[in-house]
């Protein structure tokens, strides 16, 4: 038998050998109570028993137990006292210390389920409840527990109940909290055992979560003394992170902070974040001042319970209660109190659908039968847990009820500034909404909403009594300055060099990282260390690698930002610009003869000329029918058409074209649809021709300097060797991003290495271009005589940072100060110090940036092209239209004589030939026409009045 039950409890080894000897012990120990139950192998009521045994496993000397009690006993009082519930079965509540003990609270355990108890209530401790949750597991009684520890999961343990919220939600309260503030590591300080280890383990989770993490965890025994509490604090105050975590026992924890005191580790720059474990401790007695002065600017959390009367009554009448004693009441005599209800209530529902309280005697383990006359199987265990999980009022604490994983709903937790004699609610956390200073209550209402510019808590009063937020972290406390390694550079040696007089290191970079030192509100002591032997540049590949490797604190220098050292270490916002550029040799380009052609690209001369002929067809068509100037044979017609359109480009003022045109045609007979789109040609074309004036005088008067090298693209398709700096990472860019042969990169040292290579030529053993970042190659050309320039644009996009180690503080507190640098203009005086601009503008491409595209000009095509469309629109309407009337009579007038009679025929009959040779017809022979049709009709007219009057005569 204590084989079999050993391997069952094999997670808790030591536990497991406990329940062996106690079960040997049990079998010959006389029953201390047997509740409802007797000797018989199975015990059963037919009707409601007159009572039902109850368990209640506490430490109750301490602080949660000094609170748990007296508001378990008012619960007992209440049911019993209360005839609608349990209808004449009273509850026996039996206690049972455990002492602050695992071995006496193992033995608690086991004698309590001899008593018959159809529900436990307990233990507070999570090392007990991981033993008793097995016990409860085999005898079928649910157990309702106040332990906090995550790792109590219901599918392990199926009789387990959590009556209290679990260490999980704290956790991620604390989680959050980090966030809110702008922190990213902390330093756990816990117990180590189930409950500090667990705890801490789902707080490492949570703020994983968050990209934050636990930089160190200072464990120390259940036990430990006041000496290894002082040496573990030493320790910690050694590290880096400000932000202190302590999740420990509640009747040891005021000792971490007395030793802390006097240590000096609760003032300024401290953050201290304790979990609810301290709340319960200040709510359970009053606190002297002594140990007030302890807790100054303190964060604590504390299980939220919902206001309610029900719970100000019960708060009135605790001095009253009994086995109160002197001891306040805390947020886990809420939860005791209501998990005594919560087991009233299942048992009346368990007896009300005809469950009854019965034991059996037999247990059964591993198939192994053990005779053991004082533990009893609870043979409605099943039914009654159901009941449980079911249960849903409103009791001390809240809203009773569970959710699928066994856990109470709505997880809150209040959280305090402890300041003064007392503590300052500053919000609250919930699982739903995160931070609030809104109570949970009335947050539930609304739609859930955890982004972080929901998050709010009130102004916090910090250790050292200050109100600005701490920065988290220091250096550490060993007096070991930063080690800062910057490269050793042969050439540029504008950004970083070494100085002798006085020894150290100067240049552009240096005094970038030393003003942006000057802007943190703290001292950062540091050292230069040159990477290098000074023959050649370093590579700065492994420059990163030695940070990232712990060998170096930072690097300081022209360190480029690119995507594979960025996985490695943290960089600083970038305080210049950089990115690859190519330079090459360029020679002077004379003017071409057919250089009138470079103002516009090919599309615009296209769309320019087929413009011009729109336009002048369209003019043609408006002005035929009235102006003699666009009749004639076609040949002669084509003629005045192209000659019309493109003279209108010799105008320079469009009042002086709308005289010109008015002379040309006669204005008395130029069509108003004509004029209209006439005016709207002349101002596209004086728009065009400006700007192509414009144009034109800006190539001709620039100086053109032209390259067989293009651009990167050009360089990439030659075979010509490039040369790239020494120890740049523009290599293995070059190689793996735009495959490019190793063998054509050619590395060089320096200024003079540059400016030999690009004269010599690819053919005498030089270089046809070279490929650098954009910092050098201005300081290059600023000393060149303007024989290379950059050609074609700049084709990686990056910029120079400081690097340091992951996750390093320093770095984020740093870019602040490079971005005030950047904002107040002292970036670029000291840019302006070491760095000078050069002298020969980059002017190879600067004909092209002068031509002029149809990109500039569509919309005065469009309004133009939308002009004539609509103008002759008009005009084709308005021909059909007389077309369609009069066209019949005109042409019987035309082909016949006027005497004899026309025939009418109607528009569908009329041939296409007909319709143009009506449009083709002068406007004035259509008039003429008109006015004939109109007195042929009313001679008709009238010869018909007489004869009616003749034969109307007698």
């Amino acid at each position: 038998m204590g084989v079999h039950l050993s391997r069952r409890l094999g997670h808790v080894p030591w536990m497991g050998a406990i329940l062996v000897i106690i079960l040997c012990m049990v079998e010959v120990e006389p029953s201390l109570g047997k509740g409802v139950a007797d000797n018989s192998s199975v015990t059963s009521s037919i009707s409601r028993p007159k009572s039902v045994n109850i368990g209640a496993l506490f430490t109750f000397n301490s602080v949660i137990g000094r609170a748990v009690k007296p508001a378990m006993s008012a619960a007992v009082d209440d049911i019993n006292f209360n005839s609608s519930i349990l209808q004449g079965t009273t509850i026996n509540l039996i206690y049972s210390d455990t002492n602050c003990s695992g071995f006496v609270g193992t033995m608690e355990a086991i004698q309590l389920m001899e008593k018959d108890v159809a529900i436990a209530i307990g233990p507070q401790s999570s090392g007990i409840a991981h033993v008793i949750s097995n016990v409860v597991n085999e005898l079928h009684v649910p157990l309702l527990s106040l332990a906090t520890d995550p790792t109590l999961s219901s599918l392990q343990y199926p009789y387990f109940l959590r009556a209290i919220q679990s260490d999980y939600f704290q956790m991620y309260a604390i989680a959050d909290l980090i966030v809110y503030y702008g922190w990213t590591e902390v330093i756990a300080i816990f117990v180590d055992d189930d409950y500090g280890r667990n705890g801490i383990s789902a707080l490492g989770d949570a703020l994983a979560k968050k990209r934050a993490k636990i930089s160190y965890k200072a464990a120390f025994p259940p036990d430990a003394s006041k000496n290894a509490i002082n040496d573990l604090l030493v320790e910690v105050n050694l590290m880096e992170s400000r932000i202190i975590i302590v999740h420990v026992n509640p009747d040891s924890g005021l000792t971490v902070f007395s030793v802390a005191k006097s240590l000096g580790m609760i003032s300024d720059g401290y953050v201290w974040i304790a979990t609810d474990w301290l709340s319960s401790v200040l709510d359970s007695k009053p606190v002297d001042p002594s140990t007030m002065d302890l807790l100054q600017g303190v964060l604590a959390l504390r299980h939220h319970t919902a206001e309610s009367d029900q719970k100000h009554a019960f708060m009135s009448r605790w001095k009253s209660l009994k086995n109160a004693g002197n001891s306040s009441i805390n947020s886990y005599a809420f939860y005791a109190y209501d998990s005594v209800w919560l087991a009233a209530y299942a048992l009346d529902s368990f007896l009300h659908q005809g469950g009854n309280l019965s034991f059996s005697s037999d247990l059964t383990i591993n198939g192994s039968s053990l005779n053991l006359s004082n533990l009893r199987i609870f043979q409605g265990g099943q039914q009654l847990l159901q009941r449980l999980m079911g249960m849903k009022f409103t009791g001390l604490s809240g809203v009773i009820q569970f959710d699928s994983e066994r856990n109470l709903i709505h997880p809150a937790v209040d959280i305090l500034n402890i300041i003064g004699t007392g503590s300052n609610k500053i919000g609250y956390w919930s699982n739903y909404s995160g931070l609030s200073v809104v109570t949970p209550e009335t947050l539930y209402l609304k739609p859930p909403n955890k982004s972080s510019s929901s998050q709010h808590l009130s102004s916090v009063i910090w250790p050292g009594q200050v109100t600005k937020i701490p920065r988290g972290w220091v250096f550490p406390n060993n007096g070991k300055p930063l080690q800062i390694v910057v490269p050793n550079r042969v050439g540029y040696k504008a950004f970083v060099s070494l100085d002798k007089d006085p020894p150290g290191v100067q240049g552009y970079c240096i005094d970038v990282f030393e003003a942006a030192l000057k802007l943190l509100p703290y001292p950062v002591p540091h050292n230069y260390v040159l990477y290098g032997d000074g023959k050649r540049n370093p590579n700065f590949d492994n420059l990163v690698n030695d940070v990232a490797n712990n060998k170096f604190d930072a690097a300081v220098g022209d360190i480029t930002i690119i995507t594979n050292r960025t996985r490695i270490v943290d960089f600083t916002q970038p305080y210049i610009e950089s990115g690859l550029v190519v330079i090459a040799p360029v020679r002077k380009v004379k003017s071409s003869a057919w250089a009138f052609l470079k103002p516009f690209t090919v599309e615009m001369w296209i769309v320019t000329g087929s413009f011009f002929l729109l336009v002048g067809a369209a003019v043609w068509i408006l002005e035929h029918r009235i102006n003699s100037e666009f009749r004639g044979p076609p040949s002669q017609q084509l003629i005045t058409i192209i000659w019309f359109s493109f003279s209108t480009m010799f105008f320079s003022h469009l009042k002086f074209a709308v005289v010109a045109l008015l002379q040309l045609t006669g204005e008395n007979t130029l069509s108003s649809l004509g004029r209209f789109v006439l005016l709207i040609w002349l101002f596209v074309v004086l728009i065009i021709n400006s700007s192509y004036t414009a144009s034109l005088t800006s190539i001709l008067t620039v100086q053109q300097l032209s390259s067989r090298i293009e651009g990167i693209d050009s360089l990439k398709a030659s075979n010509d060797p490039i040369g790239i700096q020494d120890g740049s990472f523009a290599r293995d860019y070059l190689i793996r991003e735009l495959n490019i042969a190793e063998s054509r990169l050619i590395s060089l040292k320096n200024q003079e290495a540059y400016a030999d290579a690009l004269a010599r030529g690819p053919k005498n053993g030089g270089v046809a271009a070279i490929v650098d970042e954009l910092p050098y190659i201005e300081v290059f050309l600023s000393f060149s005589n303007c024989n290379v320039q950059i050609v074609g644009q700049e084709f990686t996009k990056s910029g120079w940072g400081f690097a340091f180690q992951r996750d390093s503080p320093l770095a984020v507190d740093m870019s602040t100060a490079i971005l005030q640098l950047s904002e107040n203009g002292e970036l670029q005086r000291i840019h302006d110090k070491w760095l000078t601009h050069s002298t020969c503008t980059s002017q190879s491409n600067q004909a092209d940036d002068s031509r002029l595209s149809l990109s500039s000009f569509w919309g005065l095509f469009l309004i133009c092209g939308v002009a004539c469309f609509v103008a002759l629109g008009i005009f084709f309407c308005r021909v059909c239209y007389q077309y369609s009337r009069y066209a019949p009579e005109i042409v019987s007038q035309d082909e016949i004589e006027p005497a004899e009679p026309v025939r009418t025929r109607g528009l569908s009959s009329a041939s296409f030939k007909d319709l143009i040779g009506f449009i083709d017809r002068k406007e004035a022979e259509i008039k003429e026409l008109f006015k004939r049709k109109n007195s042929n009709e009313g001679n008709q007219s009238h010869r018909s009045c007489s004869l009616d009057r003749e034969s109307s005569s007698p």
